[in-house]
Order: structure tokens, then sequence, then C-alpha cells
């Protein structure tokens, strides 16, 4: 297989450009090189392109100047490998680059492996590990759901903090980790509460997962039972303001999680009640990691990755092949024209 990489123009999102690889160059020691078997495309990963500046996600995969490689979630396997600990043929899951192939520094770190590479030393541990990963059925689910449901899981937790909660707004309703949100909040006895554009809310309105779906040019009238916390995964101000005015003094919490609105303006005005404030989920892992040991984590978190997959007869996974699709794919995402019903899986060949 010819490699390739799919690049991004910083500056605009909408810019995108294939390059297929000049010749592979010689493994220096301690780096290996991967072969990507499959990732997932969602709106999490047009956050990351949004933020990529501010929150350091360009960093993790160097390109040219004025061009990025947007993470993404995957498998991938060891073709070549000159790092001892990552021997040719291991599997392993983790963040990728939206190219064929790519190359690491694979080291064993406390829980699995770690790309030590120096341009990754500053970066946040939990985009830096990888774990093994034997082939399983639920592949496909676990790439396109894991880094999404845990940031859901991870809210969940968090805000499960605060008992004195009647519901819960989410912006971008129809993306996978709003609806993550959505499914716990629900088994909690929360109101929930959904924001979604015109075009998803009939069949956001079918999946069972919210109470109610208000779309962005009723928010201004919305209505949900005190006190309630707004998630922010949009990232659009416009919205912000309207939810904050409307709830006014029901209002207890606002949270800022995505920036799927990457086009919004983000000049911010004055806000009435709460000010929105970052939920960062590796900080939420780095304390659950503490009190109950990464093992635990784990157990926990995929025994609520399966109940969920488990319920979630109504997610469809939708297989893309090379590069051509993935391009035609991303651009679906990050215009907004992906199915809230469905999951896309790249597999470069």
């Amino acid at each position: 297989m010819t490699a390739w990489d799919v690049l991004i123009k910083r500056d605009d999102l909408r810019g995108v450009e294939l390059r297929h690889a000049a010749e592979k160059t010689d493994l220096a020691d301690g780096e290996a090189r991967l072969e990507v078997e499959r990732f997932a495309l969602t709106a999490n990963n047009i956050t990351y392109g949004m933020m990529g500046d501010s929150f350091g996600y360009w960093k993790f995969f160097p390109a040219p100047e004025g061009l990025g490689r947007i993470p993404v979630w995957g498998f991938a396997r060891v073709v070549e490998s000159k790092a001892p600990d990552a021997p040719v043929g291991l599997r392993i899951f983790g963040y990728l680059p939206m190219s064929s192939h790519f190359t690491a520094q694979l080291s064993k770190g406390r829980n699995g492996l770690v790309d030590v590479a120096q341009h990754r030393a500053e970066l946040p541990p939990t985009y830096n590990a990888y774990s093994e990963a034997p082939e399983d059925e639920m592949d496909d689910h676990r790439a396109l759901l894991r880094p999404l449901f845990m940031t859901s899981w991870l809210l969940d937790d968090f805000l499960g903090e605060d008992e004195d909660v009647g519901a819960l707004v989410l912006s971008s309703a129809s993306s996978k980790t709003a609806m993550g949100l959505a499914w716990f909040a629900r088994r909690r006895g929360l109101e929930v509460v959904g924001l979604t554009s015109p075009a998803n809310a009939a069949k956001l309105a079918e999946l069972g997962l919210y109470d109610r779906i208000v779309t962005y040019d009723q928010a201004g009238a919305l209505s949900a039972k005190a006190p309630a916390i707004y998630v922010d995964f949009a990232g659009d101000p416009q919205v912000t303001s309207a939810v904050h005015t409307a709830l006014g003094e029901r209002l207890s919490r606002s949270i800022i999680v995505g920036g799927t609105h990457w086009q919004a303006d983000r000049t911010r005005s004055q806000l009435p009640g709460p000010t929105p404030v970052l939920f960062f989920a590796p900080d939420q892992i780095r304390k659950r990691a503490g009190e109950w040991g990464y093992a635990e984590l784990e157990t926990r978190f995929m025994a609520a990755l399966r109940a969920f997959v488990a319920e979630a007869a109504w997610l469809s996974v939708k297989q893309h092949v090379g590069p051509d699709a993935l391009v035609a794919a991303y651009h679906d995402v990050l215009e907004g024209r992906a199915r809230p019903d469905e999951g896309h899986i790249i597999r470069p060949v």
C-alpha cells in the first residue's frame, strides 16, 4: 500500500490536502512504523482541529508549515520496528493521524505503551498512551465510541458529584458524546433537553435519549427543571447566550466541552448567570485513576460501554475505505451532514 496523509489547513478546516508519502525513511533507534487499520471520524475530531492551537492538538503529529494532521482514535499494527517494547505484529489502540502509516517512539509505561517522542513530552499523558489491542468483535464500536463515550462517562461522573441537579441541557445533541451523556443522565432520572439543528431534530426525537428536543432557533424560549446544568458541546456563543438568558436563575452551572460549531463567531459577550467552566476529560481521568487505580477505572468504563452498546440498536456503523472516501466523510462531518444515528469508520484499504 502506498503511504498517504490527509492534511488540513490549520486556519481553514475546509482546506484538505491529500499527500502520498515519499520513500519511507529509515527508522531511528526506539522508533516503530505502524500501519493504520481503522479509525473513527466524528464531530470530536472537528473540535480537535478547531482547538488545535489553543490545546496543542496539532503538536501530536507534526506536519508541514500551515498544515496539520487532525488526531483520530483507532487501531494500528507495528510493521517495522527498532523499539524493543513494540515488536512487529503488535496491534495497539490509541491516538492516530488521518494517515495510512505513522511513526512513533513506543516504550513501556505504567499502563501499556507510551509515545515518548520529544515533541509529545509536554502533551497530556492520556493522549500519549497506547494499549495493546487483540482483535475483538466490538472493534468498530471501540474505535467509534471509546474516546467519545469515555468523555460522556467522565462527564457523568463529574456532574454526579452535584446531587442538586434537576436537568441537563446539552447543545450539539446529535454528537455521540452528548448522546452518551444523555443516556447516563436519563438513567439517573434527570430531565434531559437536547439542542440541535432542525435537520437532526426528528431523528434525535426517535432515539429516546432525550426528554425534549429543542432546535437552536427556539433556544430563546427554552425551559428546564431547576437547578439546570448547561453542557456545551457546540461552542457557539450565540447559543450559549440564548440558553443562559432563557434559563435565568434556573441555570446553576455552565460547562464547556467541545466546539462542533467551528464556524461560529467566537466573540463572547457578558453572560447572565454562571460563568462557563471548561471540562477537560484527562483531569477527571487522573483524579479517578488516583482514587481507584487504572485497572478499576478501565473495568468500570468497559462495563458502562458494553451496556450502552447493548441498548444502542439505533446506531449503525458506516464503513469508508481509502483516502478519497475519508476526505468525503470528513467534509460530511465538518459541514454537519453526518446523521446522528450513524458512526463513521475509516479503513485505509
